[in-house]
């Protein structure tokens, strides 16, 4: 795995050893921050169950202006910590070390956030659970942009009761991304 585009352009990342994490295939990640783009420029980027932090890494290499890591595995905290170190990034960013509605919590207050990934464990609603969070928070304004990396399978009808619209799906073999915004 690597950085695909801008300042840390081909530098390899580490990842995390096992299945607790899914780093996300060079393809999809190209085809992913293509549909991004627009948003990224000094942007404020929350990276939700972050894993090696390559999601967030790729966003500050494209410019992002402030990327917020949000993970709670040890090993995946020391790879984030150790990826943002070898590409020069880590001024740029902050790295929360607790659960994600945890950490959505502690960012309460401060301002909205650009883009907001997500890429949570599949099929055990945490999506669902992250955005009744972020309903009503500081955090998502009209103008963030929330991706969700899901499975396939996963349903998502339920968004409009939470005040969320989706505005593009985009799928892939055995998984999918969802681009939403604030109603």
């Amino acid at each position: 795995m690597r950085v695909i585009a801008g300042t840390a352009r081909r530098l390899p990342l580490k990842t995390v050893p096992g299945m607790d994490t899914r780093p996300t295939t060079d393809r999809i990640k190209e085809t992913l921050f293509n549909i991004m783009a627009p948003a990224l420029a000094d942007c404020r980027f929350l990276d939700l169950f972050s894993g090696s932090g390559a999601i967030g890494i790729e966003a500050l290499s494209r410019g992002a202006g402030e990327a917020v890591f949000v993970e709670n595995n040890r090993q995946a905290l020391a790879c984030i910590q150790e990826n943002l170190s070898f590409t020069g990034l880590s001024e740029h960013a902050r790295v929360l070390s607790m659960d994600v509605l945890a950490g959505i919590r502690s960012l309460y207050g401060q301002p909205a956030f650009t883009v907001i990934f997500m890429d949570p464990p599949y099929g055990k609603e945490y999506e669902k659970q992250v955005l009744h969070a972020l309903k009503g928070s500081s955090l998502v304004d009209e103008d963030t942009l929330i991706v969700i990396e899901a499975s396939i399978e996963t349903d998502f009808s339920y968004m409009e009761s939470l005040g969320f619209r989706m505005i593009k799906e985009k799928r892939y073999k055995t998984n999918k991304h969802i681009f939403a915004e604030q109603i």
